[in-house]
């Protein structure tokens, strides 16, 4: 178990399901101690339903999240190369972090996290996929940094 770290950005692909879950969940246990956002290769896709559903179960709000992806993020002044720690949840978002980084140093960790779109037929099921790749992220931050300290 690791002391957590001053800063942190998740990214997946579209940072419309993985990323900001991860993002929301992080800042739900550990609380405002650590800067956390999230980002997408691309930001072709506005935060996804399902997503939102399965973390208000477990009072996660992100109906507010508004997707943004790397290239964004610069323009918006948000410098990858400020965080302490990136952590990628796709194979794509992954590549692109190690290329943004490759002149810092900066710390990338691959977490390889379930997709859960395209999965599942009937609403239920969908919801079920989502609810798995939800506790997937649960269960990868609690086991790097511990029980929550926010309740």
């Amino acid at each position: 178990m690791e002391e957590l770290p001053q800063s942190v950005l998740f990214c997946c692909d579209h940072n419309a399901v993985r990323s900001p879950m991860a993002e929301g969940i992080m800042k739900k246990l550990y609380g405002t101690g650590t800067y956390v956002q999230s980002a997408g290769v691309k930001n072709d896709l506005e935060i996804d339903g399902f997503c939102i559903a399965v973390c208000q179960e477990i009072d996660v709000e992100l109906s507010r999240h508004r997707s943004r992806s790397f290239d964004e993020m610069e323009q918006w002044g948000d410098d990858i190369s400020s965080y302490d720690l990136v952590i990628a949840l796709s194979p794509a978002s992954q590549r692109r972090a190690l290329e943004l980084t490759r002149f810092f140093h900066l710390d990338v960790e691959y977490w390889p996290i379930m997709d859960p779109t395209g999965l599942g037929e009937s609403r239920e099921a969908k919801l079920e996929s989502y609810r798995q790749t939800r506790d997937q992220i649960l269960e990868r931050l609690i086991t790097r940094w511990g029980p929550p300290t926010e309740t």
